[in-house]
């Protein structure tokens, strides 16, 4: 080959290579896509919070005694007044009958006083005995009457001491820790269980201090439970924020009271709490992305970004609020980006 023509074929294959380096990434024609779109307003903020119950009761004995039975066990449904644990009451079931005994000798010795004072009457009515002997009669029938009276309260304490050997539940709720054993010793202010109330449950999460002072509209504010499925994300009945600052962190306590029947809403469970910024409008500029675009497997939330190449990838992103068919991405993709609308068709991309 000559060398003009060896020259023509060594500029076009470096035509044809240049070309080929200018033009845009090939990409899947059946592979429906949407840009990552830059809006303005308002900002979100992200924090992270625990799920607690807000009637969560530690039942501890009152008195000493072996623990002989335990009713319930962890993850239990319980009923008001249900008994729990039961502690060895034979020696207050003993103390209990010898003080009813002492209060059935001392009513028979006040019955017999009674009678003596009404006898004591009718012979004083008939000049038979003195004044004084008469009074002798009523400060014994007094003093027992006195007794009796003394010997009934014993006798009630000691069935009350009695009573509190068998441990029930102090309102509806679900058990959550059963520190005890059959043969352990109970005692005065020791933990028997917890029991905390399932209809009732917060996410408290702990904000900046700038917020003490200034009411939180529960509408702005989304809960998240990550690895809960069918949990999506909550939007909570009340928020309380708490006003007192905590000097170490310089935060302040979030409470938001969640509606009854959020699945997986156990007291300790991470949440995530999502807090539209309205004080600080056109702040940052807010990242959207079609919410159909996401991807949810278990803890991980993720989208389907398509890179340079063309190619489809996996990305873990974080979340912020939902608003209509979009939803705010927090982290993980940048203003431009593509994503793949529909995640399932971008995974069988290969």
């Amino acid at each position: 080959m000559s060398l003009r023509a060896l020259a023509s074929l060594w500029l076009a294959v470096s035509v044809a290579g240049a070309a080929a380096a200018g033009a845009p990434p090939a990409t899947d024609p059946r592979l429906e896509t949407a840009p990552v779109r830059a809006l303005g307003g308002g900002r979100t903020r992200v924090f992270d919070g625990s799920v607690e119950a807000v009637r969560q009761t530690v039942v501890a004995a009152q008195v000493p005694g072996a623990v002989v039975a335990i009713d319930v066990r962890v993850g239990d449904a319980v009923r008001a007044g249900q008994p729990l644990v039961r502690i060895d009451a034979r020696a207050a079931e003993q103390a209990a009958a010898a003080s009813d005994a002492q209060a059935q000798a001392t009513r028979a010795a006040m019955v017999a006083a009674e009678r003596e004072l009404d006898r004591n009457r009718q012979l004083f009515q008939q000049k038979y005995i003195s004044q004084a002997a008469l009074d002798r009669a009523e400060a014994t029938w007094l003093s027992t009457k006195a007794q009796l009276e003394a010997q009934l309260a014993q006798a009630g304490a000691a069935r009350t001491q009695s009573g509190l050997h068998r441990v029930a539940a102090p309102y509806a709720g679900v058990v959550s820790e059963v520190p005890v054993a059959l043969g352990d010793m109970a005692m005065p202010g020791r933990p028997l269980l917890t029991l905390y109330d399932p209809g009732a449950v917060r996410v408290t999460a702990a904000v900046p201090q700038t917020l003490a002072g200034r009411p939180v509209d529960p509408a702005s504010v989304r809960v998240e439970l990550p690895g809960v499925a069918g949990a999506g994300s909550v939007v909570p009945v009340r928020a309380t924020v708490v006003p007192a600052v905590d000097a170490a962190t310089h935060t302040v306590q979030l409470r938001l009271d969640l509606p009854s029947g959020v699945p997986g809403a156990v007291p300790g469970r991470f949440a995530r709490v999502t807090l539209a910024d309205a004080a600080a409008p056109g702040a940052l500029l807010r990242l959207v992305v079609p919410s159909r675009a996401v991807v949810r497997r278990a803890e991980l939330t993720a989208v389907y970004a398509v890179g340079t190449d063309g190619a489809p990838r996996l990305r873990q992103v974080r979340l912020g609020l939902a608003a209509g068919d979009e939803v705010e991405v927090l982290a993980g993709l940048s203003a431009g980006e593509r994503v793949a609308v529909d995640p399932q068709a971008a995974a069988r991309v290969r």
